[in-house]
């Protein structure tokens, strides 16, 4: 009796620990802030959701619209001031190192170097990845800036090829235009303006001038006559825009494309991942290309997950969260859908298709001739405030507020005032 007494008491016992086991198991979650709600984007970021919750985490999921991230900067500003920040945030280049600076992110050092982080992220990304030799934050993708998305039938129906220069692009839009197309996809948003602004200064000035204007943000090239002309060649490009596009979404406006509405599109390969998510094949439905006179050259930003210091009860789903994102595995699963290419050098190409194939080549070749810039338009080339102050004086000149010349006096003004 006393033995039967015993081991049932025993077995209560085991039975009361493995609920309170599954219990604590269960409420292991993540709260991920991010602005992944395009269609494309939101399929790739189930990969990611799904991972996890095979681990047995739950993800809470906080998205905020907007692609260039911020207004999430802004719901992000209002947690961590209250005390209670999310347990990772997507976050691009510059605003990385503010956050860093205020002394609020986790440390990842510990998993890094058991996983070997140091040796297959690219030292360009590490830029970001950490800070004062510390990581931070975990690269989920690169994404490059310098594409222009095109819908296939239009091109062939017109008997247009592939403009490899600013002449050649400008007479393909005029024959798109006068078929009756919108020629040139775009949102009047400041950052869809700069990623344009950023491929036409490629275009125009090549890789030193963009360097001297875009990184180092030097006041003679800023107010050049490279620079007029840059801001001329915006006016050009202005005339091919429909009426409608003031404000509208960059995934919208890549809708236009895939519905042959438009004929081009300047995006990130971000865009790739509507076209996909529409059922569309590259090279038969779309195409991807380097926009006209950037070829060899590739503008950047990478998407992370920054770390934000949390309590021990939620560290240890915190690593798992960090841990997912850079296996590769995820990676390639995540940025075959994505429309990116790995954050991981030592991913292979096989699972991606035709422009996926071609972005992680150009990338590569870039990375080591050193042409591999970071994107003035995301964040990845100047801090926050200097950015914002060029976005105001391209959205300006791009709407008629300002003539060329203006423009480019106006930048000077704008970038010294916001150093």
């Amino acid at each position: 009796m006393f033995i039967g007494k015993f081991a049932r008491a025993g077995l209560g016992i085991v039975a009361a620990l493995a609920m309170s086991t599954a219990i604590a198991s269960a409420e292991e979650s993540v709260e991920v802030l991010h602005w992944w709600t395009a269609g494309g984007e939101a399929k790739a970021l189930q990969v990611l959701k799904k991972d996890l919750e095979s681990q047995g985490i739950t993800w809470n999921d906080m998205p905020v619209a907007g692609g260039g991230g911020e207004q999430a900067m802004t719901v992000l500003r209002a947690r961590v001031t209250s005390g209670n920040p999310p347990t990772a945030v997507q976050m691009l280049g510059f605003d990385i190192k503010d956050w860093a600076r205020e002394g609020v992110l986790a440390n990842l050092d510990d998993l890094a170097g058991k996983e070997g982080w140091n040796k297959v992220v690219p030292d360009a990304l590490k830029e970001f990845s950490k800070y004062d030799g510390h990581w931070i934050a975990v690269p989920v993708n690169v994404h490059s800036t310098n594409w222009v998305w095109a819908n296939k039938a239009i091109f062939d129906e017109l008997g247009l090829k592939q403009p490899t220069n600013w002449d050649e692009l400008i007479t393909d839009l005029d024959k798109i235009k006068g078929a009756g197309y919108t020629a040139i996809a775009h949102g009047g948003q400041a950052w869809q303006d700069a990623t344009m602004f950023e491929a036409v200064l490629m275009s125009t000035g090549g890789p030193d001038f963009y360097k001297k204007a875009l990184i180092d943000t030097d006041p003679a090239a800023l107010n050049s006559d490279t620079m007029v002309k840059v801001f001329d060649r915006m006016t050009q490009l202005r005339g091919y825009v429909d009426d409608n596009f003031s404000g509208r979404d960059w995934n919208l406006a890549t809708a236009m494309v895939i519905n042959k509405e438009a004929g081009v599109q300047f995006m990130g390969d971000w865009a790739k991942g509507e076209f996909l998510n529409a059922g569309k094949v590259p090279d038969q439905d779309f195409m991807c290309f380097r926009f006209p006179g950037t070829q060899g050259t590739v503008t950047f930003n990478s998407d992370q997950f920054v770390m934000f210091k949390v309590g021990e009860d939620r560290r240890d789903a915190q690593n798992k969260l960090a841990a997912a994102v850079m296996s590769p595995t995820f990676q390639s699963a995540f940025n075959v859908v994505k429309g990116s290419v790995p954050a991981r050098t030592d991913v292979s190409p096989d699972a991606f298709d035709a422009c996926g194939k071609k972005g992680m080549k150009q990338l590569a070749e870039a990375n080591e001739k050193g042409t591999l810039f970071g994107s003035m338009a995301h964040g990845h080339a100047v801090p926050s405030a200097v950015k914002n102050a060029m976005y105001d004086v391209i959205t300006a000149h791009f709407n008629g507020e300002y003539d060329s010349k203006t423009a480019a006096e106006e930048l000077v003004n704008a970038v010294e005032s916001a150093q």
